[in-house]
């Protein structure tokens, strides 16, 4: 799988998991499965830095999720 691919998926994935991680600790839960997902975002996000570092400047990162988002559409 490209790494552009693996970065945005673990992106979206982080964005997701910490609303569902807030509303655990509001509610006097567990957060299982948010961190979990947090947890496997961030795994996602350095594995595709590790692949391809030089790309991947923070000021990209709006440009490598639409190019992806372009590439699904297209």
């Amino acid at each position: 799988m490209n790494a552009d691919y693996l970065m945005t998926i673990g992106l979206v994935l982080g964005l997701f998991s910490i609303p569902a991680m807030l509303s655990s600790y509001a509610e006097a839960r567990v957060p299982r499965g948010s961190m979990a997902a947090f947890i496997l975002a961030g795994a996602l996000i350095v594995y595709a830095y590790s692949q391809n570092p030089q790309r991947y400047a923070v000021a990209q990162l709006p440009n490598v999720v639409v190019t992806v988002i372009a590439d699904i559409i297209k």
